[in-house]
């Protein structure tokens, strides 16, 4: 590993804390309430669908979720859904806003070992209210040094975001549960990527090649990383 790391940045949903599972929870309630019209896998494809058509107009994040879950509804029932499966179906989305934040296994001690050596930042998709109650929640927030919640994580992001920290690729650690998010984008334009698996990754950001890179690490868990530091 480089010795000349500087910044290291972390991805927050499912890579801090627990996120996929609380959404997948939601997509299975939203699709037991539209059985009467479709199967319920029948449903989880066309809200998928949906959330793919919609990506570019509402970005990632609950919110966007909510809205394709309703014109989904909308859809599926050809406009003749009542006001209470309008209604249940935003109760849903308000419920996955309000879930605990649980932090994932060992990350309170990696940031303890990290802090004060390197210059720590979050890097994150999602909604900015959200994210920003999520980690106001975590009890993390004194760790990082920046907060990031990108529109998206493609290459020009992170430019943008290394510009911002006046940081060369070189010296930036990307950790990440995404390869397609996290990793792919940070190898391209010259930084250090670790993939941390987590046990479900939403379908969009699924990928399923095998990865070598002279500057990509595999971990099992977080603090692996220390190892590598």
């Amino acid at each position: 590993m480089n010795n000349h790391i500087m910044t290291i940045a972390f991805d927050a949903d499912d890579t801090l804390w627990i996120n996929e599972p609380y959404f997948q929870e939601a997509e299975k309630e939203f699709c037991a309430l539209l059985e009467d019209y479709l199967p319920q896998h029948s449903v989880s494809q066309e809200l998928f669908k949906t959330e793919m058509k919609n990506l570019q107009l509402y970005g990632y994040g609950v919110k966007g979720f909510m809205l394709c879950m309703i014109e989904t509804v909308s859809r599926i029932s050809e406009g003749t859904a009542s006001m209470q499966l309008i209604n249940q179906t935003i109760e849903i989305g308000q419920d996955l806003l309000q879930k605990p934040i649980e932090l994932l296994d060992g990350v309170t001690e990696t940031l303890d070992a990290l802090k004060g050596k390197y210059r720590l930042v979050v890097a994150t998709k999602g909604d900015l209210l959200d994210q920003e109650r999520k980690l106001k929640n975590s009890g993390l927030q004194e760790y990082f040094h920046h907060i990031e919640i990108m529109s998206d994580k493609k290459e020009s992001d992170y430019q943008k975001l290394l510009k911002h920290l006046d940081c060369k690729p070189e010296q930036f650690l990307m950790l990440g549960n995404s390869i397609k998010s996290d990793i792919l984008p940070v190898l391209e334009i010259g930084g250090f990527a670790a993939h941390i698996p987590y046990h479900v990754t939403w379908t969009h950001e699924q990928h399923e090649h095998h990865l070598e890179h002279k500057n990509f690490m595999e971990l099992k868990s977080i603090d692996e990383v220390l190892k590598y530091l």
